[in-house]
């Protein structure tokens, strides 16, 4: 009997011992699966971070060397949507800023900050060229100049506009025509032609929109004024 009991004893401890491996096993297996796809997860996430393309001032294409103000722009999209006009991540002139009109939006900042010093529009279809002439002369040298159109931005101009404009280092200045889209940057005192202007001639088999081009964007990086 007491041999039997024994046995019994045996087995039970057996059977729990053998439980509790298979128990743990299983738990372990269990957890390694877990912790597995944390790991992998963790992966994922960081290789997706790292992919993630960065973001340039003003959301332009790439970044600017160093002494170089990062600037980005589109013209009037025909009499509805207003220009843009941006300068290292700062949005000068827009729609939603509610400081475009039609006509020439211009918008001047500081050659050697990068600050913005100026933000005005000249109705070049039913205004006058007067005050945008006064305008134009009253540019310090220095300044970088940007310029978008808006509807119609060239009725009004005369030679002597044309002129002051092709001073800053347009030479589309002189060919914009009745709704025409054109953006420019230049500057005060630029001793060359910019190499930052986009124009698109108003013709009715090539528009975009009934009466309109389409718009015209640009983007790039401005050199810093050095003393």
């Amino acid at each position: 009997m007491r041999i039997a009991g024994a046995a019994k004893l045996v087995v039970v401890v057996a059977i729990f011992l053998l439980t509790f491996y298979v128990i743990s096993q299983v738990f372990e297996i269990k957890m390694d699966a877990n912790l597995g796809h944390i790991f992998a997860r963790s992966a994922l996430d960081a290789a997706a971070h790292s992919t993630k393309p960065p973001r340039y001032k003003c959301g332009i294409s790439k970044a600017c060397p160093e002494k170089h103000f990062a600037f980005k722009m589109a013209s009037g999209a025909a009499n509805v949507v207003g220009p843009k006009i941006c300068v290292e991540d700062n949005v000068l002139m827009s729609g939603v800023k509610n400081n475009v009109g039609r006509g020439i939006n211009v918008a001047l900042v500081n050659g050697k900050t990068g600050e913005p010093l100026d933000t005005k529009f000249f109705d070049m279809w039913g205004g006058d060229v007067a005050p945008f002439i006064d305008f134009l002369k009253s540019i310090q040298d220095g300044t970088i100049v940007l310029m978008g159109t808006y509807d119609d931005g060239a009725t009004k101009l005369n030679e002597e506009a044309r002129k002051l404009i092709a001073e800053l280092g347009s030479t589309s200045i002189t060919n914009l025509g009745f709704r025409d889209n054109w953006v420019f940057c230049g500057g005060k005192g630029i001793k060359t032609k910019s190499p930052f202007e986009q124009h698109i001639k108003n013709n009715k088999d090539t528009n975009k929109y009934e009466g309109w081009p389409e718009v015209v964007e640009m983007e790039g990086c401005i050199p810093q004024k050095q003393d």
